[in-house]
């Protein structure tokens, strides 16, 4: 849809004399009452006001762009005036704005975005807009803007009706599905505001795929953002172009990925596994691959572990109620009957985190096929099957599932490409019979060779932790070590490698091992307190923005959810990360000294009841939190006052 056919003669007035912003929006307002492009002028108007509530639609150079979508309008329009002496619309270089184009949008479709987006890419030629600010009549100003769009796109009729639906999707998705994944998709959705570029986004978090995109929607698109650290479903995605990366990305690159899809610069994605590589292959690397891979097994399994080690401690919680706490028979968690059936459940879902971490791995790898292979794989590794004793003899855990979820996976890539080498009439029972009966004796073969191998590993890892725990000073630095992991990234790579590993030791069911999930807990929960401390009492370190937020990191931190610092970090990263990693290692290393435990593998101060001597792991948490304020007391600026 072209500027000039938005714009008519009498919604332009041409050296106008406002004296405030106020005056600006009224005269605005009223050349669009005037042309009869409004229902209700009082519904529109408010609606401009709430825009600039939200912050000023002037862009710099002298140019400001009112905007607001509106059931008050009747079908889209601008108006437009020139005001020689300037009006101060409290624009981000603080220079008056001569010039203000203001656009009445229908709520059906983005037309507002298409035209500010058409807008901006105008008025960035300065003498473009010198042309506009010096018009003296009308026509000539029409007549420059119709040259200039003319020549800025040659190809386009004059008549060309608006694109409809979303120039740019994307899918969000992190393992947790809590913070990352909502925070990549806002910080995308503001870019497609920022670019005025129409924008969908799809959130794949732990309640599931919310906006989901739509068939047409796809079809419609010019490209895909895929901003994700497991696996999403692609599929569906077949012939459009289609970038990948991680969701760090999509929180803190959203414009270069947006600008990706528009500018031709993703791959066009092809799910056939005969065709060439598609554009997540093309830009991710191996290690890439692979930790999404890992990433989709974790992401799945969590809800297992979480639900599962917290019904376990629950049972020990009535255990240590009615008195059995100095239980050392073995039946601790499991003496009273109630607390038996909490223990009893929740061994189930725990254990089951294995064969799920195992089988999704496989399935993000090989897609459906992969599943089988990697399910029974993690369940050959939990029970130890060999040779000589398929029912169980030597289990190799969790180090045992991770091999099967990327060997199973990878091997049924290989048993598909030599299916594909079959005749034709074999298609239909590919996936039916030849798939499954396959890949069982194939996983089968290559568990039973390795249990013997990954079960001593995983003894000499118990034996190792049990041995650091009775050495004095050598499980310390390891639970400081662990605890800073939680606070370099909080949520990334670092920190989803010191959460897996604590819980993966869990199943080893030692004091070391507890230890260990005690301080990676506390290692996580550190950095949001931390900051939310330093905000309350150094005020002038932070802007207000950053004080009105940060309350709710009290809350976010005692629920052991780390990501709420993440904020923080990307605006100071040298002066919160630092702060944050010491914080959460001297909490760690307290946490170790004072010999916390911890059984369950999240829930943070609602767990705390079972926390082995939970008194020294609350003083333990304080010293971590005071200790990353008093850093960032240090390595922070008075900032609050220049930004006020």
């Amino acid at each position: 849809m072209r500027i000039t056919d938005l714009l008519k003669k009498n919604g332009i007035a041409l050296n106008v004399a406002s004296k405030s912003k106020k005056e600006a929006i009224d005269k605005l307002v009223s050349l669009h009452e005037k042309c009869g492009n409004l229902k209700d002028v009082s519904v529109y108007k408010q609606g401009i006001l709430d825009r600039e509530k939200l912050g000023t639609t002037a862009v710099g150079m002298e140019v400001a762009i009112p905007h607001a979508k509106s059931t008050a309008v009747k079908a889209p329009a601008l108006t437009a005036i020139t005001v020689p002496n300037g009006v101060d619309y409290e624009a981000p270089d603080g220079q008056p704005c001569k010039l203000i184009f203001m656009i009445a949008a229908t709520t059906d479709g983005d037309v507002h975005l298409e035209v500010l987006a058409r807008l901006m890419q105008l008025l960035m030629d300065e003498e473009f807009t010198a042309g506009l600010k010096a018009a003296k009549t009308v026509d000539q100003f029409l007549s420059i803007i119709d040259k200039k769009e003319t020549e800025k796109f040659p190809d386009e009729p004059k008549s060309a009706p608006a694109k409809s639906g979303y120039r740019v999707l994307a899918v969000t998705a992190c393992p947790t599905g809590i913070a990352h994944t909502y925070m990549a998709a806002e910080s995308l959705v503001k870019a497609g505001e920022k670019l005025g570029i129409t924008i969908k986004v799809e959130t794949n978090g732990s309640g599931g795929a919310k906006n989901v995109l739509t068939a047409k929607e796809i079809a419609e698109c010019d490209g895909i953002i895929i901003a994700a650290d497991k696996s999403v479903e692609t599929a569906r995605f077949e012939g459009k172009p289609v970038y990948s990366t991680k969701v760090a990305d999509g929180i803190h690159k959203p414009e270069e990925l947006i600008k990706k899809i528009i500018n031709g610069e993703a791959a066009v994605y092809h799910s056939d596994k005969k065709a060439e590589a598609s554009s997540s292959d093309n830009n991710e690397g191996a290690g890439r691959k692979i930790y999404k891979h890992l990433m989709n097994g974790v992401s799945h399994m969590l809800p297992f572990v979480v639900a599962g080690g917290i019904f376990i401690a629950l049972a020990f919680l009535i255990d240590t109620i009615c008195g059995y706490g100095s239980d050392t028979s073995g039946s601790f968690g499991s003496i009273t009957p109630v607390a038996a059936w909490f223990k009893t459940i929740g061994g189930y879902a725990f254990n089951l985190m294995v064969p799920i971490l195992a089988g999704f791995i496989a399935m993000s790898i090989a897609d459906r096929p992969g599943l089988l292979v990697g399910l029974v794989g993690g369940l050959l590794a939990t029970g130890g099957s060999t040779f000589i004793a398929p029912g169980g003899d030597v289990p190799s855990g969790f180090l045992g599932g991770l091999l099967a979820g990327f060997a199973g996976g990878y091997m049924m890539l290989g048993i598909e490409k030599l299916c594909d080498k079959l005749p034709p009439a074999l298609e239909g029972i590919k996936p039916v019979l030849l798939y499954p009966l396959l890949g069982l004796g194939g996983i089968a073969i290559i568990m039973c060779a390795v249990n013997p191998i990954m079960g001593l590993i995983n003894t000499g890892m118990s034996n190792a932790l049990t041995a650091m725990s009775e050495v004095e000073g050598l499980m310390i630095p390891l639970c400081a070590l662990l605890a800073a992991m939680m606070a370099i990234d909080m949520g990334g790579p670092f920190n989803k490698a010191a959460y897996v590993f604590a819980t993966g030791m869990l199943s080893f069911q030692t004091d070391s091992a507890y230890m260990i999930m005690a301080a990676v807990m506390i290692g996580g929960m550190v950095p949001p307190i931390a900051i939310a401390l330093s905000n309350t009492f150094s005020k002038n370190k932070w802007t207000p923005e950053e004080r009105k937020n940060a309350t709710v990191n009290y809350i976010m931190g005692l629920s052991f959810i780390t990501e709420g610092a993440i904020p923080y970090a990307a605006g100071h990263p040298l002066q919160v990360i630092p702060s944050c990693m010491v914080g959460s290692a001297v909490a760690g290393a307290l946490s170790a000294l004072f010999g916390c435990t911890l059984r369950a593998p999240h829930g943070g101060i609602f767990v705390f009841a079972v926390v082995g001597n939970w008194y020294f792991y609350i003083l333990a948490l304080a010293v971590g939190a005071v200790a990353g304020m008093l850093m960032l007391a240090v390595l922070m600026k008075n900032v609050a006052k220049n930004a006020e």
